[in-house]
């Protein structure tokens, strides 16, 4: 009876709150975390520089008028150049990116090129495989009257010319000083000295034979630094990681790997994880997606970046330019950042 008269009397109270207009309320909702802030300091720092080399390099460049412009890229395999095209299609409306199907399918590349050849682009921007494999193309594209712009990797200048071509510009970065600026980090985190190797790329690639030559020139004029090995593994991570586990075993007391592109860097990382070593400095360059979580989980140490976003910019401006008839005699650089475990973190809207 005790138990009926209570639930009778809260019933009659609910239906007071009810009559008065004083509606049971609900538990109001937390407000919600605000967004984590990222500072962006360092990276503006280094876009305005950018920007300051390219407009002074560049000079002043003309406003786009419809030009048609295509682009070669090297293979959709490898981050750095998907992320190369993504950045074209983002900088310009009109314009064609088409890529080999590998890195070391030169002839596939090709004949991208040779079908582009055909067709009524004004300019087109080609970084090659290797340093001869794109010739026929460029060739092809002269006799066409279409503008060819060589970005990245060198096409070999001599050949071309022996094959009756030229290019009309180009916009690269100095791949030897990648190399020097890695190894002269690499040594400055061994100070007893020690034995370090280099994972090349391709052969004949200009990018992989630079960034070969810097380090190998820092690495050599150090006394007490030992070059080991110096192997190319075409871009490949598995070889990268075969020959990082076969040098391991010839030289057990190895202190640093330089590896020409971040694919590979990454390889050499998984075969030292594989042998337990966490005691073996590992560079790499392109400061691809998967390199900035290394880094950040410290098993790279560090890497080589130049702005894709930026890039993509200038070499269209350079084709503008250049289909409205401003001619350059010289190259254009683009400035570069080593990337490291240590700054990496300021660098996380670097694109």
């Amino acid at each position: 009876m005790k138990k009926f008269v209570a639930l009778l009397l809260a019933a009659m109270m609910l239906l007071a709150m009810v009559a008065c207009g004083n509606d049971p309320q609900p538990t109001p909702e937390p407000d919600p975390a605000p967004e984590p802030t990222v500072d962006t300091t360092v990276v503006d720092e280094l876009y305005a520089a950018f920007d300051a080399s390219m407009a002074e390099q560049l000079g002043e460049t003309p406003a786009p008028n419809g030009e048609k412009i295509g682009a070669v890229i090297i293979s959709l395999t490898n981050q750095f150049w998907a992320n190369m095209k993504a950045c074209y299609e983002a900088a310009a409306e009109k314009l064609d990116v088409q890529t080999g199907t590998t890195e070391g399918d030169t002839q596939s590349q090709l004949d991208v090129l040779m079908t582009m050849a055909d067709m009524d682009y004004d300019v087109i921007i080609v970084s090659p495989i290797d340093g001869t494999n794109l010739i026929p193309g460029i060739v092809k594209c002269n006799e066409k009257g279409i503008k060819v712009i060589n970005l990245g990797p060198g096409v070999d200048t001599a050949a071309l010319a022996e094959a009756g071509g030229h290019l009309d510009g180009k916009i690269t970065v100095q791949f030897s000083d990648q190399g020097k600026i890695v190894a002269n980090d690499m040594i400055s985190r061994l100070p007893e000295g020690g034995e370090v190797a280099i994972l090349q790329g391709l052969a004949g690639a200009g990018q992989s034979e630079g960034r070969t030559a810097g380090a190998t020139a820092v690495f050599e004029a150090t006394e007490n630094i030992e070059l080991v090995a110096s192997i190319p593994c075409d871009w490949d991570a598995t070889k990268a990681y075969d020959t990082t586990k076969d040098i391991l075993t010839a030289h057990p007391d190895l202190k640093g790997i330089f590896a020409c592109n971040d694919v590979m860097a990454l390889a050499a990382v998984e075969a030292l994880t594989a042998e337990g070593r966490t005691d073996v400095l590992v560079y790499g360059v392109d400061f691809t997606a998967d390199a900035r979580e290394a880094l950040k989980a410290g098993t790279m140490t560090g890497t080589m970046s130049y702005s894709s976003v930026k890039y993509t910019e200038a070499a269209l401006k350079l084709a503008v330019a250049i289909a409205q008839g401003k001619e350059y005699a010289e190259p254009i650089y683009l400035p570069l950042t080593l990337v490291t475990k240590e700054n990496v973190a300021e660098l996380d809207n670097w694109a």
